[in-house]
């Protein structure tokens, strides 16, 4: 994952503490920058946005840059643990 922020042009979110409840805040959009930003940054056709707080407390959006890791990786077995069919039913504790 990369760590530097990719801005999102054209969007701004406000959060307004005077809002009822219901209302989480105001996204505006300027339509030429949201577009070509889009263009740059889209993958397959998607644009993923992060509406996040910084450390002053101030809203900004920005691309979610985070990519899952490929299925063979994250479904490998560990070298570690045998596979079900290598266990023995001596082996099973109960």
């Amino acid at each position: 994952m990369n760590d530097e922020k990719i801005f999102a042009d054209g969007v701004i979110f406000r959060r307004h503490d005077r809002a009822p409840d219901f209302v989480i805040g105001n996204l505006s959009i300027k339509m030429n920058d949201l577009i070509a930003f889009a263009k740059l940054h889209h993958k397959d056709g998607w644009l993923n946005l992060q509406i996040k707080k910084s450390r002053g407390g101030k809203y900004y959006v920005d691309k979610d840059t985070f990519e899952p890791k490929p299925r063979e990786e994250r479904q490998q077995p560990s070298q570690s643990q045998p596979a079900p069919s290598q266990i023995e039913d001596d082996d099973i504790p109960f």
